[in-house]
């Protein structure tokens, strides 16, 4: 091995040692990382004069990495028939919810959950459906994926929270429809790439009372149609449309909530693409627990982040480990272990997990 100069550098060279900033608080780049012209800028950003190179060098060739867990998982027969399974109950679900938006036939809502039943079905419990949700993320964020999505985690929620069957399936159910108002807002406001206008704002925020108009006279149980009506609500009386509080909001209502905000951030929109599940966890956390029903959030939380132990992720600084531990009191901050050191996210308030790898 050789101390090089960072402005000797080139594409290629092998770290041989793990580079630190001067502080030791930040691992810039892990031993045996392969420099390309990234990690070669990023050592000249933290002011690195110097690093130990490997004697043998790649070249511009850099090594393969690893495939990723979700795309190893993508390769399994059993992610592939959920993935057929989910992409035919999209279509189906598109034309027969179309069909009562803008033909008003019937809404038979236990024909259209039927394929919903069987994603369930077919997983292996909750953080099986959280594994393939996360490997589906290539999807843009169209209403009826998010839908099925919001069902799927609404039973998964309802099941945390150890809900009877029935109440389970109504969950759902209303998972399903809570977005059905969204059919009739013009599609240029909900594909627009740019930041909405004041009154565009204003017409999206219009889809809960659109979609409960459409279910208010239909056959179907109360509390879908008061989750399609208050998915918006928060405890703190900060939601819309009727900016009710606690109680008043419906409690199947309090649990699509979570969810679709849940599905919203961790998506791909069409102005971004899907975004780490430690973003919505953080986001919960510091957008105030308050908001939301104090039993729902907390089991939802609490079990949420445990589907992601022993996942490994990539840091903000380019560090990659394994999360090893949960910090009951900040769930988006666990401890990684990368190599043979151990990061406590909570003891660092730069580094934030970016993406699971």
């Amino acid at each position: 091995m050789r101390r090089t100069k960072t402005t000797e550098l080139v594409p290629g060279m092998i770290l041989a040692d793990d580079v630190y900033s001067y502080d030791r608080s930040v691992m810039i780049l892990p031993k045996g990382s392969v420099l390309n012209d990234k990690s070669i800028t990023r050592l000249a950003f933290y002011s690195i004069l110097q690093v130990l190179i490997e004697d043998e060098q790649l070249g511009l060739e850099e090594k393969q990495p690893e495939p990723s867990y979700a795309e190893r998982l993508r390769q399994t027969p059993e992610f592939q028939r959920f993935q057929k399974q989910f992409e035919d109950e999209a279509d189906q679900f598109k034309e027969q919810i179309n069909d009562v938006v803008r033909h008003n036939r019937p809404l038979d809502v236990e024909n259209m959950m039927t394929p919903v039943y069987a994603l369930v079905d077919n997983s292996s419990g909750p953080s099986n459906v959280f594994d393939m949700l996360h490997s589906l993320r290539q999807y843009d964020d169209a209403t009826y994926v998010h839908c099925i999505n919001v069902a799927l985690i609404c039973s998964c929620l309802a099941k945390w929270m150890r809900l009877s069957e029935e109440e389970t399936l109504t969950a759902m159910q209303a998972g399903l429809l809570h977005d059905i108002g969204k059919l009739l807002i013009p599609g240029e406001i909900i594909t627009k790439p740019a930041k909405l206008t004041a009154d565009e704002y204003h017409i999206i925020q219009t889809h809960p009372r659109q979609g409960y108009d459409i279910l208010k006279n239909l056959p179907i149980n109360d509390h879908i149609k008061m989750a399609t009506l208050m998915h918006h609500e928060r405890c703190d009386g900060s939601g819309y449309p009727l900016r009710l509080t606690g109680e008043r909001i419906d409690p199947v209502a309090k649990i699509v909530a979570i969810a679709d905000v849940y599905d919203a951030t961790t998506s791909a929109r069409v102005y971004r693409g899907p975004q780490c599940p430690f973003v919505a966890i953080a986001l919960f956390e510091n957008e105030g627990l308050q908001k939301y029903d104090t039993r729902a959030i907390m089991t939802f939380l609490s079990n949420v982040v445990n589907t992601y132990l022993l996942n490994r992720v990539r840091l903000n600084n380019g560090l990659e480990g394994e999360i090893v531990f949960i910090n009951p009191d900040h769930l988006a901050r666990p401890t990684i272990k990368a190599g043979n050191s151990y990061i406590d996210l909570a003891q660092n308030p730069d580094l934030y997990i970016e993406t699971i790898v």
